[in-house]
């Protein structure tokens, strides 16, 4: 009889308790640690334990811009890219409204305003504006890719078909789970502790299609200032952080806004400028946390239709504050009342209501 085979030898799994040591000190891990410990994870070399302990004393104290910065870059080396090709040439821009989550769940704010946006960018102007809407399934079952299935788009649409809906309609959706297939290591831990991680700050950042623009919610002043630090820090080429007095996760009409924004100085270097926004200086009525929540994923769909349909209150007033400021950053829209403008014109005019319609039917084409 044949020798039986010899079990293949299993690598040692690294020590990650001298990590845990140092968090529980409260020291910040540096870039390099970060590095190794995120390849780690992705790798699925540390347990289930020492990932929520870790994940845990970084959430207590917040993550540090070098520990974002660390596992953003790692994150981007294992994406699944979106290829891009000459989907975007001269004077076309990438942009990305993904949110870090974490807040209190308004309906869905940042998908719509992407559709909007996309919408709303002059596609025979000398600045195009491409959408690549990164985005996951939620806990409450009512995230970006749950609502946009529901709509009928294919949220597991392949990344050459998300290149094509990009280049001939200008948007498309980045489901996280099909381009971070890595972070499958990471999912236990994080559904165990139920609040938000690090992994929350640097998914956004992670965007498939390379995006060098975002306008990015997160639900926390502390959360945005590092966000903002690390954007600078990663070379994007404008950007804009916002969370909400009421800890929203958008630019909202409901509150006073932080508003971090993320631009290269007169020496090509990007500085961080903040400041604080109230929707009613630019002739918005303030509104109620009540007013945008929903209780289901029915509800989520209706209120995303309804909006692209026309109708008019508070969910179409956020949405258009949202998709104006990712002009904005995009560089189409000069300022916040320009891009709401023409959020307002793309909606009035059906014309973010018919984008969604293609998105449907090209996300869904072989």
């Amino acid at each position: 009889m044949p020798d039986a085979p010899h079990p293949m030898p299993q690598p040692t799994p690294p020590d990650v308790r001298p990590l845990l040591a140092d968090l529980l000190a409260g020291k910040t891990l540096d870039e390099a640690t970060t590095e190794q410990l995120f390849e780690w994870i992705l790798a699925g070399q540390v347990n289930d334990a020492q990932l929520g302990a870790m994940l845990g004393l970084i959430a207590v104290r917040g993550a540090a811009v070098d520990e974002i910065v660390a596992g953003v870059r790692v994150m981007r080396r294992h994406v699944t890219q979106v290829p891009i090709g000459d989907a975007c040439g001269p004077g076309c821009t990438i942009i990305d409204t993904c949110g870090t989550g974490g807040a209190p769940k308004a309906f869905n704010v940042s998908t719509v305003a992407a559709i909007v946006a996309a919408a709303a960018s002059p596609a025979g102007g000398p600045q195009r504006l491409l959408v690549a809407k990164h985005g996951g399934r939620s806990r409450t079952g009512r995230g970006s890719a749950e609502v946009l299935e529901k709509l009928g788009v294919n949220v597991n649409a392949s990344p050459e078909v998300q290149a094509r809906c990009l280049q001939v309609i200008g948007v498309c959706f980045s489901f996280a789970q099909q381009h971070h297939p890595a972070m499958k290591h990471a999912a236990g831990a994080r559904k165990s502790l139920g609040f938000p991680t690090i992994f929350n700050l640097v998914g956004p950042l992670s965007n498939p299609a390379g995006a060098k623009r975002q306008l990015v919610g997160t639900y926390s002043v502390d959360a945005a200032k590092s966000l903002a630090g690390a954007l600078a820090r990663l070379g994007a080429e404008r950007a804009m952080v916002v969370t909400s007095a009421d800890g929203l996760d958008e630019l909202t009409t409901t509150a006073p806004n932080h508003v971090f924004v993320i631009s290269p100085d007169a020496s090509g270097v990007a500085s961080v400028r903040n400041s604080v926004l109230d929707a009613r200086d630019l002739g918005m009525p303030r509104r109620t946390l009540a007013e945008l929540q929903v209780g289901s994923l029915d509800d989520a769909a209706s209120i995303f239709t309804r909006v692209l349909d026309g109708e008019a209150g508070a969910a179409r007033e956020i949405v258009e504050l949202n998709a104006g400021a990712a002009l904005v950053v995009g560089g189409v829209a000069t300022g916040l009342r320009e891009g709401i403008a023409m959020s307002r014109e793309a909606i009035e005019s059906a014309g973010a209501k018919r984008l969604l319609e293609q998105l449907v039917r090209m996300s869904n084409s072989l």
